[in-house]
């Protein structure tokens, strides 16, 4: 059985998308035979395989006394209609998976599917659409610290998306620390989620995640691979970066993994999708997805489904990476007291910086600028530059009321040194541990 999650913008972009072409041929074809018989289709579909069948029975009952007062047949136009029995679903469950949609293309395709009649052109360009896309995996590499970073937006199947995805996370191996960047992350493939939650256990296979199918009346269990290619990181402490359009399985991967207690989750509560399923044809032009599964959590016995997954650390989108590795930067710090973690306390000072700035009046920094040796300090519109000799004018970031490093490069730092109330010189820091010193010239 195919296990599909997918976001409802995603859906609803499809069918923009599908309607810009196709409406200029069908204008307004909507009438009472096919809107009679779309009601029939859709709930048929919604009894027999809609996970919950008792809600399943009250969105039927409420879809035929609509159709039956006639609030369906004035509507002519594909989209408002289809926006209509959409909202009239939604008012009797808060299920965000369930949707129907205006979308003859996608009738197309799954047809083409079911048929098993898609040509190699076919498959060559839905292949290489996902290669387009690397496979959801948009960014791999090693930050400051030896933090180790994954952004992908895609769950894809681990038919295609296996090799970059084995890639990916042998090349962060090493890492000290891992954040795993899911705030653009719409959801795919639970297979996805197994193979990368297996690089951050042992050997031991570990329960990740349970789900209820209704056509089977059946539960299943995902656990964890007993074997990957390559070297896992069972001991590497791992953060998910999260926002509200985090859906889906991308949200099961955080929910597993934070009541596993195996991951840090920081950002903004999802979206709130726990629901596969997969699209429906209803007939010609409409397609509905309907979710007939639902998941179940081995520890908390319960989903995330239209709560989200809650952060441990809640947080804006747009800060979260930077919360995340000041968190993982800190963390390292503390386990590493003696002259091992120097580096990261170094870069730790770089990102406290970014999520708390530092005020400098004007008039201390106009007592900051001068000549300290071949150093320059240079004033420009209240923000201080840094020039060696004829070199360029950099940019300073202040890190705190006296502490400086080039925004191009945060490897060097300067520090003022006051003697009363005059600053009389420039101290260089270098994160290799080497100073220097210049006194500022009168």
């Amino acid at each position: 059985m195919r296990k599909i999650y997918l976001m409802p913008c995603c859906i609803v972009l499809l069918s923009i998308l599908s309607v810009s072409s196709y409406a200029q041929e069908i204008p307004n074809q909507l009438n009472k035979k096919e809107i009679d018989g779309i009601i029939q289709s859709l709930t048929h579909l919604l009894e027999t395989e809609y996970v919950y069948p008792e809600k399943a029975e009250k969105i039927t009952k409420l879809l035929n006394t609509n159709h039956k007062k006639g609030k369906y047949k004035r509507i002519k136009d594909e989209l408002v209609f289809a926006e209509t029995i959409q909202q009239d679903m939604l008012s009797v469950v808060n299920d965000k998976h369930l949707s129907f949609e205006f979308s003859p293309e996608q009738v197309e395709f799954i047809r083409s599917e079911q048929s098993q009649s898609e040509d190699d052109t076919s498959k060559k360009a839905r292949l290489l659409e996902m290669q387009r896309f690397n496979f959801g995996f948009e960014s791999v590499k090693i930050l400051e610290g030896n933090i180790g970073y994954l952004k992908f937006n895609n769950f894809y199947d681990t038919e295609f998306g296996s090799e970059t995805a084995i890639a990916a996370m042998n090349f962060l191996s090493h890492s000290d620390a891992l954040i795993i960047d899911l705030r653009q992350n719409g959801g795919g493939s639970p297979k996805m989620i197994q193979l990368i939650s297996s690089y951050l256990f042992d050997a031991e296979p570990v329960h990740l995640s349970g789900f209820y199918w209704r056509s089977s009346d059946q539960y299943t269990q995902n656990w964890t691979l007993p074997y990957v290619v390559g070297k896992r990181m069972p001991d590497t402490e791992v953060y998910i970066l999260t926002s509200a359009n985090t859906f889906s399985a991308a949200e099961e991967f955080t929910y597993n993994l934070k009541h596993l207690k195996r991951a840090t989750v920081i950002g903004e509560i999802t979206g709130g999708g726990a629901h596969p399923g997969d699209f429906k044809v209803v007939n010609n032009r409409f397609v509905a997805f309907i979710p007939y599964g639902r998941s179940t959590n081995p520890i908390t016995k319960t989903n995330w489904e239209g709560t989200g997954v809650i952060p441990h650390i809640e947080t804006s989108a747009k800060d979260a990476l930077t919360t995340a590795k000041f968190k993982a930067l800190e963390k390292l710090s503390e386990q590493h007291k003696d002259a091992s973690g120097d580096l990261y306390r170094w870069y730790l000072v770089s990102e406290k910086a970014k999520l708390h700035p530092v005020n400098i009046d004007e008039e201390t920094l106009k007592a900051y600028a001068g000549v300290y040796g071949p150093r320059t300090l240079l004033l420009e519109n209240n923000q201080l530059f840094y020039q060696r000799g004829e070199g360029p004018k950099l940019l300073l970031n202040a890190l705190e009321i006296d502490l400086f490093e080039l925004a191009v490069d945060n490897s060097f730092r300067m520090k003022l040194i006051r003697k009363g109330d005059q600053v009389v010189a420039l101290q260089g820091l270098f994160d290799n541990g080497f100073k220097d010193y210049f006194s500022k010239k009168p």
